[in-house]
């Protein structure tokens, strides 16, 4: 018998493929959106166990906090009603995310603009758009088939502090370091070291502004075509040195 955790995978998967979106993009903005939710509904819950039951965890946390504040006579209240949800969970209403539309050549989306891609990369046409966080990716076929090799992630505004605490969690485990992009400050790192078998996603943030953050993703696939780790971050510097904000 399958375990629920491969099962769940593989619904996820399935998923994902439906609305056309690679599952590491989809996936890594849910989680974000998701972990959002959890802060504001007092769950403790991880971010890898909130991607692994993307479709049933926001239902449980509902009755779980609905059941915590019912008393006998009255009815059941929540913050979490009050709440505006990042994303809605119910089957009915689980369609297609938004996207940033039609990009041209990818260059320029959002609020930020893109001056270097490494060789031989195009727009995948996929990204992903919750507003205050958006995405959008690249590869070598410039088609919503491809898996990404270069990701970016974009948060503004109150999804700056979702980012800036991730930073100091790996700051506070001594894991990545510092780095300066001309006069702007950055941060270098590993990410999901282990995860499905991988070595990990070479990842830099950089500060673009106090209200807006960029994070600049190497898939491990893609990062095993280059000489070493030196070079994948030679690359991802010269990505976040022509990253530029329109805000």
């Amino acid at each position: 018998m399958p375990r629920l955790e491969d099962e769940i995978r593989r619904l996820m998967e399935g998923e994902t493929a439906r609305l056309q979106a690679a599952p590491d993009l989809l996936d890594r903005v849910m989680r974000l959106r998701r972990a959002r939710r959890a802060r504001v509904k007092t769950a403790v819950v991880t971010a890898s166990v909130l991607a692994s039951v993307a479709v049933v965890a926001a239902p449980a946390v509902y009755l779980a906090t609905a059941a915590q504040r019912a008393t006998p006579g009255t009815q059941a209240t929540t913050s979490a009603t009050l709440e505006e949800p990042a994303i809605d969970d119910t089957p009915a209403a689980r369609t297609e995310p938004k996207t940033l539309g039609d990009l041209g050549d990818g260059l320029e989306f959002g609020h930020v603009k893109l001056g270097y891609l490494p060789e031989g990369l195009r727009w995948s046409t996929r990204s992903i758009d919750y507003g205050d966080v958006y995405s959008t990716s690249y590869n070598y076929k410039g088609d919503a088939e491809g898996f990404y090799q270069v990701q970016l992630l974009v948060y503004e505004e109150e999804a700056v502090r979702e980012v800036t605490e991730r930073i100091q969690r790996y700051r506070d485990e001594k894991d990545g370091e510092g780095v300066m992009i001309g006069d702007r400050s950055g941060y270098l790192v590993v990410q999901h070291v282990g995860e499905d078998g991988m070595a990990g996603t070479p990842t830099l943030f950089l500060k673009m502004g106090d209200r807006q953050w960029a994070e600049i993703n190497f898939s491990p696939v893609y990062a095993e075509e280059f000489s070493g780790a030196e070079a994948v971050n030679t690359e991802l510097r010269k990505i976040a040195q022509g990253l530029t904000s329109t805000m």
